[in-house]
């Protein structure tokens, strides 16, 4: 795959540093994790739902934190003696850390451990400000705007006549 610099680009675009930290996350998910397996669904119109699989793993172990539009969802099973000699460990009960870069608006509505399964619950949440709103035409009758500078020399017009 052939690298891209985005630089003459970033050089002349103003506010636009998400962007750039989309392209490089991009750029560097080709070491992408695969540990523990997710699913992102849409529920609704403006809700989604991540569950992760994190068998092993109880709600005390599980750390989640938002910051800079980025979900960051990590798992730490405490030190624990074994209660028996495992013979074969086959559920993984390694740390981890994932990170989920979440698109504006986009707020963490709470989270839940269900059967092994860590399920988030996201809304997109619109300040009413950038929502489309309709705006009636004919329903505000127009006053003349006068300038004071317009108004001072037809004073002085008049008084000069």
């Amino acid at each position: 795959m052939s690298n891209v610099n985005f630089a003459p680009l970033f050089r002349t675009a103003i506010g636009f540093d998400r962007l750039a930290r989309l392209v490089d996350t991009a750029a560097s998910s080709q070491e992408a994790q695969t540990y523990p397996p997710y699913n992102i669904e849409r529920t609704g119109e403006d809700t989604y739902r991540l569950t992760m699989a994190v068998a092993g793993f109880r709600p005390d172990d599980l750390d989640m934190t938002v910051k800079d539009n980025t979900l960051f969802v990590a798992g730490r099973i405490a030190n624990e003696t074994p209660k028996a000699e495992i013979l074969y460990r086959g559920i993984a009960g390694r740390p981890f850390e994932r990170r989920f870069v979440l698109a504006d608006h986009i707020v963490v509505e709470g989270a839940d451990v269900q059967h092994g399964l860590l399920h988030v619950s996201l809304k997109r949440v619109v300040p009413e400000a950038l929502k489309p709103r309709k705006i009636a035409i004919g329903t505000v009758t127009p006053t003349p705007i006068a300038s004071t500078s317009n108004a001072n020399d037809s004073r002085d017009a008049a008084k000069a006549a």
